[in-house]
């Protein structure tokens, strides 16, 4: 996984990877969530890697577009 810039400082975000069609989501608390084409959308997914390499906004898109729409949950 790669480190989360989190620009701002005040990301609930830790870590993420990419692939070709999902990205993980590792939060500083609450585990680790899988985002793909298939249950959450090429959009928000391909929105979601974008955010992530910026190091800014991932988890507040997460939160007001994505909601709980992931693929899969591991603590």
């Amino acid at each position: 996984m790669h480190h989360y810039r989190n620009v701002q400082g005040d990301s609930g975000v830790a870590a993420y990877e990419t692939g070709p069609d999902y990205i993980r989501v590792k939060f500083k608390h609450g585990g680790t969530y899988e985002y793909d084409y298939a249950t959450t959308g090429p959009f928000h997914v391909e929105r979601m890697k974008a955010l992530a390499a910026s190091g800014h906004g991932l988890a507040s898109f997460i939160s007001k577009f994505v909601k709980a729409n992931y693929a899969r949950h591991e603590t």
